[in-house]
This record gives structure tokens, C-alpha cells and sequence, in this order.
């Protein structure tokens, strides 16, 4: 059975990578790998330490090997995976100036088929004990190391529905 190709969201804070995820696994009967932060927040009670960066990232992409296997066995050709392990490293850096967990998040990042990008430009929910806003900053960030990483990547912005259909539209020129 073939793998299913993994297409990766990423994005700052409050930019709609889990509802996206999620409406592009039923439009195209996928599955979607939940962010592994939101679980981690929710479980403690607060935002992780910097000695707890690198265990979120390994947990995050665990998750994804599990549904990945999942997705093989249902004959699924696509996992949706809402905050790739590069989303960790870019956090890590940014609130700890920590860079030390880039390497091992640009090689993980060779596994996914495409790279969505989305953009800061919705209001932004508030979900907890998520980070604080820093979208535009995070944004940047984001973009930065996809061009050193020179990792091709599709921004993705809009609002409700023209957003999903933008999305959509960037999964369907793997097909193409």
C-alpha cells in the first residue's frame, strides 16, 4: 500500500491550522494530526520550559508516524498535519533563543509533500494557555527558515471559507 503524502500547516498562533487541517482531511477523506502543543498546555496547565521544546517536537512527530501508519492501512492518500516539528524550533527560538533544535526540524521537514503557510490575517481567537499573540513576528520567522531550508512552500490566507478553498486549490497541484 502506498504512503499518503503528508502536507504540512504551519503558521503562528491563532491562524487556523487545526479547523484548516481538519476541513481539508474530510474534503479530500484524509486524516489530520492535531497539534501536540495544544495537548501539552492543556495537560500542565502552562506553556512549556525550554528543557521541554525538544520533547514537544519528538511527540508532535510521533504523532504524525502514528497516523501516517493509520492513514496506510485505511488507504487514505493524504495526512493533514497541523504544526509541523519546525513550528517547535521556530517557538524555541523565538522565546528562548534557542536555535539548537532547527537541525533535527529541517530534516524532519523533508518528509512532507507541501508546506501551507498561513497567514496572520484573521482575527485572532484567544485558546488558552496557547502563547501570547506574536503572529506577525512568528509569521516571519516561519517564512525565514522555509527560505533557508529553501523548502517550497504555498501561503494560504483569507478568511472562512475562501481560506479552505485557497487550500484546497495549493493540495490539489500535487495531483496536477
Amino acid at each position: 500500500m502506498p504512503s499518503p503524502q503528508l502536507i504540512c500547516l504551519i503558521g503562528a498562533e491563532c491562524t487556523g491550522k487545526n479547523t484548516l487541517a481538519q476541513a481539508l482531511a474530510a474534503h479530500f477523506g484524509g486524516l489530520w494530526v492535531p497539534e501536540y502543543l495544544r495537548a501539552f498546555c492543556e495537560k500542565n496547565g502552562r506553556t512549556p520550559r525550554m528543557d521541554e521544546q525538544a520533547g514537544i517536537m519528538r511527540a508532535q512527530f510521533e504523532q504524525e508516524e502514528q497516523v501516517v501508519t493509520q492513514a496506510r492501512q485505511a488507504g487514505c492518500a493524504y495526512v493533514f498535519c497541523d504544526s509541523p516539528p519546525l513550528l517547535t524550533a521556530v517557538y524555541s527560538d523565538h522565546y528562548f533563543s534557542d536555535r539548537s533544535l532547527f537541525d533535527c526540524a529541517h530534516a524532519l521537514h523533508a518528509r512532507y509533500a507541501l508546506t501551507l503557510v498561513l497567514c496572520p490575517d484573521m482575527a485572532r481567537l484567544p485558546d488558552g494557555l496557547q502563547r501570547e499573540a506574536v503572529r506577525a513576528t512568528v509569521h516571519s520567522q516561519v517564512q525565514h527558515a522555509l527560505q533557508a531550508m529553501h523548502v517550497p512552500h504555498i501561503e494560504v490566507g483569507g478568511q472562512d471559507d475562501a481560506r479552505l478553498q485557497a487550500a484546497i486549490l495549493a493540495v490539489e497541484t500535487l495531483t496536477r
